[in-house]
């Protein structure tokens, strides 16, 4: 027997073990290969329908989070309009109030001026009426001294005072 040309017995039996081998492939090793793949298959179909699922749940994320993020940022918009509104309220009040109560000061330091010079005023007053009474005192001891120069002034004074 030659290596390279193989008999007719040997191929028969060569041909039986391959049909027998193929057969037992068939029935029990094919099926769980095709099952196996076909899962397999379809593993990774439902994988790729996840994942595109997942995809467009994170653009509808997306989506949702630009809009809460701009309606955020109107909110922010809007608060800080609100408190720059309420500062310029403040400070409208502040200067208001600042105004009266300088007013009020003003006023209050005009009535202490005044009174101040009403008082010094009478006072000053009531000095030269003291002053004056002094000195007419004076005057009159000196005059009232001499009978003659006394009945005359009190003639004259006399006769300027009629009712």
């Amino acid at each position: 027997m030659n290596l390279l040309t193989p008999g007719i017995g040997l191929i028969f039996w060569m041909t039986v073990v391959f049909g027998i081998l193929l057969l037992i492939l068939w029935f029990f090793a094919f099926p769980v290969i095709t099952k196996t793949i076909k899962d397999r298959e379809q593993s990774i179909r439902d994988s790729l329908e996840a994942a595109e699922k997942a995809k467009l749940e994170m653009q509808h994320l997306k989506a949702d989070n630009e809009i809460l993020l701009r309606q955020a940022q109107e909110e922010k918009e809007a608060i800080i309009k609100e408190a720059r509104a309420i500062k310029e309220k403040i400070i409208r009040e502040a200067e208001v109030d600042a105004m009266q109560v300088k007013e009020r000061m003003i006023t209050s330091a005009r009535e202490s001026i005044n009174y101040e010079k009403l008082q010094a005023m009478t006072e000053l007053k009531n000095q030269l009426a003291g002053l004056a009474i002094s000195i007419a005192e004076d005057v009159l001891r000196q005059e009232l001294s001499n009978y003659e120069k006394s009945n005359e002034i009190v003639e004259k004074r006399v006769a300027e005072i009629k009712f």
